[in-house]
């Protein structure tokens, strides 16, 4: 764990080609990758209930929990199937349902009964746990339908993914100037091409090419717009209120009225379509010197070069 916490801030800098200088906190929630110590209790919690959710004639496993648990079905293992147990000591007692493993650990138990207290927290208001893939075993009047199961099985997963959230909120604050909401799924963004989303990811993390948004340099760096030089060259005013961006704003940016959190742009993929179009045309949050911005003419100019002198000897021909 202690290596993959190391890792793991590479691995959300690869995601969204953020730099070096942005916050741990913030490249956790523009990646949408939680940290890697809460991830693996998630896929834990995850993979427990898959486990308890199994029908018990089925899994052996679940078979041989003690018989406090709440199960749909009364059926146990018999003490002849002995082969969940094997290299265990041959005292073994199932765990009662609501007691944590023992600490320092006693191998006098099956592993499942860890991994089946993982679930507690999310069983609140259950008399009995959901049971997945009951088309496996006999039907019985007494099961609930397929549907009621499956519905109770996703709110359970429900559950485990905002205690995901809680905890990520809670232990990983990221810093009171960044109010983006924590996500688990990909932004809409992250897939509109190769270069736009890492420049959307770097202004809205505060960490960018914008003058207003120094990674590398001094402190006392001016910080006004290099276009326009009325305002500091934030990702709003570079996206919304910069005059020198005005023409590619009229024309592309239609219904762009915000780049709040809360605001439509992040949920609107026509709305981010426009706004990468805009990145790309005016080249916003890319390095000064790789594409130098153009500012269009107020006026159409129009240059006129002198005529072409063919050398001696040329003869010209012309085709009617």
């Amino acid at each position: 764990m202690t290596r993959l916490d190391t890792f793991w801030p590479k691995v959300q800098r690869w995601t969204t080609n953020c730099f070096s200088a942005t916050p741990t906190g913030i490249l956790s929630v523009e990646s949408c990758l939680p940290p890697v110590s809460l991830l693996v209790a998630h896929r834990q919690r995850l993979a427990a209930l898959r486990v308890v959710c199994s029908p018990p004639s089925v899994n052996p496993a679940i078979a041989h929990l003690h018989p406090s648990f709440p199960s749909l079905s009364g059926y146990h293992a018999p003490n002849s199937s002995r082969a969940v147990t094997s290299g265990l000591s041959s005292v073994y007692l199932p765990l009662h349902w609501k007691t944590p493993r023992p600490v320092p650990p006693i191998r006098n138990h099956v592993p499942v009964d860890a991994v089946a207290y993982r679930t507690i927290p999310f069983t609140l208001g259950l008399s009995r746990m959901p049971m997945i893939n009951s088309h496996l075993v006999c039907t019985t009047p007494s099961l609930p339908p397929q549907s009621l199961m499956g519905s109770t099985y996703c709110a359970l997963k429900k559950r485990a993914r905002a205690a995901l959230l809680a905890e990520w909120a809670s232990h990983f604050p990221t810093p009171g100037d960044y109010l983006h909401p924590l996500a688990l799924s990909p932004r809409p963004f992250m897939g509109l091409g190769k270069f736009v989303p890492g420049r959307i990811h770097q202004m809205r993390a505060g960490k960018s090419y914008l003058a207003a948004h120094p990674t590398w340099r001094s402190p006392d760096v001016h910080t006004s717009c290099p276009r326009c030089g009325l305002e500091p060259d934030t990702f709003e005013h570079a996206i919304l209120s910069c005059p020198s961006r005005q023409h590619s704003r009229s024309r592309i940016l239609h219904g762009v009225s915000s780049v709040d959190p809360e605001a439509p742009l992040w949920t609107s993929l026509s709305l981010l379509k426009r706004l990468a179009t805009f990145i790309g045309v005016t080249s916003t949050g890319f390095p000064p010197t790789m594409f130098p911005p153009t500012t269009p003419p107020s006026s159409p100019t129009f240059s006129l070069s002198p005529p072409r002198v063919p050398p001696p000897g040329f003869s010209c021909f012309f085709v009617s």
